[in-house]
């Protein structure tokens, strides 16, 4: 008689997940893996394999697994004796991580800002920003746009693009819906020329007295779309954006959960353009790999009376002293500049598989956040000469990355988007390997 191997305490573990978590798990069911260890841009699972992750928690692990400085913070804090929470009451460790994170906003916005904590997680950021806005405007709606991704609560949702999260449930607050610019995809037909139709629209959509958008109580976009697909917002039509805001008394908030802290090779993505917002929404990296999520925005908007939002978990000392070892090392160790050196490298190289590869449709990004668009190269292309997107082929390619040792992530309208979100510590070694897998899977995956 056959004997038949023990089943191992991953192969357990993940049977459990199944049978006890929600329907609603996902990055689950893309990595059906059981990490045990990690350290840097490695993971090591139960069952002793070791992979890349390009995933770095969706963006916040700006300095990778078990960074030496964020463990010592830890350690640290723990080692005193601190309080671990206390509400929004005062600590040192909140006086910390304040003053290294305002000294880290862009030039014209921290020395006249406010920060509110709030709950762990960016979604809350990002419903605190627009309670304020409809507190200091006294107005309701909002300007949002196609693509974005903001959040999973009611508010957040309600400015989110994607429908599929929206459905079956309507989300409330009265949204008016902008047309972002993707120039692979551009929503007019017309490529690049596409951002500067988009400010032409928003304008005059804003200025038509029979457009239907009452006054809204603030516009929210993101410099670069993550979820959406990597997709990067042209300087020009950022600084537009400001203009057409500012004008017309609309306060902007923009949604930096994925793009801060070095991401973008710039330490916050706003400053690529220039521009000086009313609010940033702030989560992800600035925890240190623990929760932690806050909104800054400019004093004079700061018209809440006590307890407007507030929350139970606004208190996490271990994330704050994180987060503060977090944005000075970024900031003392030049990984804002190795972001936007090591991106161009990536998106070059990139650039130069797509002329052999003719799957690959699009490459783009900013700094290390590289979105990589698969397409069926044998459908018929649209006025901007984009092939259709392949959603499957990418979940073929995310499979092949896995056995390979790599963990790349989907995103984007179809799910065809490869997202690159190394760490920013990433070594020059591993970005080759990272090149070498991620080539090999494409090719394996479209054979």
């Amino acid at each position: 008689m056959a004997l038949t191997a023990a089943p191992s305490a991953g192969d357990a573990i993940l049977r459990r997940q199944r049978v006890r978590e929600s329907a609603a798990r996902t990055y689950a069911r893309s990595f059906p893996i059981v990490p045990v260890r990690a350290h840097g841009m490695t993971v090591e699972g139960a069952d002793g394999r070791r992979y890349l992750d390009c995933l770095s928690g969706a963006g916040t692990l700006a300095l990778g697994h078990n960074h030496p400085t964020v463990l010592t913070a830890i350690r640290r804090t723990l080692d005193s004796g601190a309080p671990l929470h206390l509400l929004d009451l005062a600590t040192a460790e909140k006086d910390d991580f304040t003053t290294a994170l305002f000294d880290s906003l862009p030039p014209g916005f921290g020395d006249r800002s406010r920060v509110h904590f709030c709950g762990p997680a960016g979604t809350d950021a990002v419903e605190a920003a627009l309670k304020l806005m409809q507190t200091a405007t006294g107005r309701r709606g909002a300007l949002a746009f196609t693509g974005a991704y903001h959040g999973m609560t009611a508010g957040a949702l309600a400015v989110t693009g994607a429908v599929e999260v929206k459905s079956p449930l309507p989300s409330g607050g009265e949204v008016t819906r902008l047309p972002y610019p993707y120039a692979y995809r551009c929503p007019f037909g017309e490529g690049a020329r596409g951002a500067e139709l988009s400010a032409t629209y928003v304008e005059r959509l804003l200025d038509d007295p029979s457009g239907g958008v009452l006054p809204p109580a603030a516009m929210i976009l993101e410099v670069v779309q993550g979820e959406g697909g990597v997709v990067p917002a042209p300087d020009g039509w950022l600084r537009e954006m400001r203009r057409i805001t500012t004008e017309r008394g609309i306060p902007l908030i923009v949604d930096e959960v994925q793009t801060g802290v070095g991401r973008t090779g710039a330490m916050w993505a706003v400053e690529h353009s220039g521009i000086v917002p009313d609010a940033m929404v702030l989560s992800k990296a600035i925890g240190g790999s623990l929760p932690l999520a806050v909104v800054v925005y400019r004093e004079e908007y700061d018209g809440w009376l006590p307890g407007a939002h507030t929350g139970t978990f606004r208190g996490n000392t271990l994330a704050m002293a994180a987060g503060a070892a977090t944005l000075r090392y970024v900031a003392e160790h030049g990984l804002v500049e190795r972001a936007d050196l090591l991106g161009a490298r990536l998106t070059g190289r990139l650039d130069a598989l797509k002329g052999r590869l003719p799957v690959i449709g699009d490459v783009r990004g900013r700094g290390l956040m590289i979105g990589v668009e698969l397409v069926d190269p044998s459908g018929e292309p649209d006025r901007c000469g984009a092939h259709p997107a392949d959603p499957e082929l990418a979940r073929r390619v995310r499979a092949e990355c896995l056995q390979r040792g790599l963990i790349v992530e989907l995103g984007g309208r179809h799910d065809a988007v490869l997202r690159l979100l190394p760490p920013l510590t990433v070594t020059d070694e591993q970005v080759e390997a990272v090149l070498e897998r991620l080539a090999e899977a494409i090719e394996a995956a479209s054979r």
